[in-house]
């Protein structure tokens, strides 16, 4: 299983991230290649990797630094490309989800029922840290929107663990070079003949601004006009 991480500005708390990705052990016998793309960071992103590299020369760990900022969509875009295991799944570079779940993400399509996988923040019974009303409220918006535009029923589009048949992702033609990465490919997704989309619950250890959270009111703009856009 391939694990794309884009990272922008993260070497505080990157080595810890593959740390648990490292300690991971997959179901299915399956091996990990671990992929690390840096939106060409301003901090010690890009010593921190290459430290952890040699630290740990028995993680199939590969990296790839872009020479000018481009966002998360772009970062994800080139580590989707560069995987090669049968299947994909998306980690953020902060602490925010716990790749001890990929198990519960994999678990379905091993089993043979699914072909993508979305982690819902808001399924379930796991720990999930209490932040901001309006965020919550503006996910919610999103999610249903782009559900009435793809006809599904998810219950948390901006997730970030999404697994997938890295061939499937693969066949798409991505554009989004920021958060609209989203719904965009939630969209076109869904408009694979014959896609088995399956959803299960997984926690969420949130970060505040002070604590390093990117996303902003821009990219909730941005993610309704992509939803339309992708949507018709």
């Amino acid at each position: 299983m391939s694990i794309v991480i884009p990272a922008f500005n993260e070497g505080r708390t990157i080595h810890r991230i593959l740390d648990r990705v490292r300690e991971v052990v997959l179901i299915g016998e399956l091996d990990k290649e671990v992929i690390v793309v840096n939106d060409c960071s301003t901090d010690n992103t890009e010593e921190a990797v290459h430290r952890y590299i040699a630290d740990h020369p028995g993680l199939n760990l590969r990296y790839h630094r872009h020479p000018l900022n481009r966002g998360k969509g772009a970062a994800l875009h080139t580590g989707i490309a560069l995987a090669t295991g049968e299947y994909l799944i998306i980690q953020d570079a902060d602490l925010e989800y716990d790749p001890r779940e990929y198990n519960e993400l994999l678990r379905p399509v091993l089993d043979g029922f699914a072909d993508v996988v979305y982690g819902s923040r808001f399924q379930g019974s796991k720990p999930h840290r209490i932040l901001f009303f309006w965020h919550t409220i503006g996910n919610k918006f999103l999610t249903t929107l782009s559900n009435a535009f793809n006809n599904l029923n998810l219950t948390d589009m901006e997730t970030c663990y999404k697994l997938f048949r890295t061939e499937m992702l693969q066949s798409l033609t991505l554009r989004e070079q920021r958060f609209g990465f989203e719904p965009e490919v939630t969209a076109k997704i869904s408009r694979v003949p014959g896609v088995r989309i399956y959803e299960v619950g997984i926690s969420y250890y949130g970060r505040t601004y002070a604590e390093g959270k990117k996303i902003g009111w821009r990219d909730g703009v941005r993610a309704i006009y992509c939803i339309v856009k992708y949507g018709i």
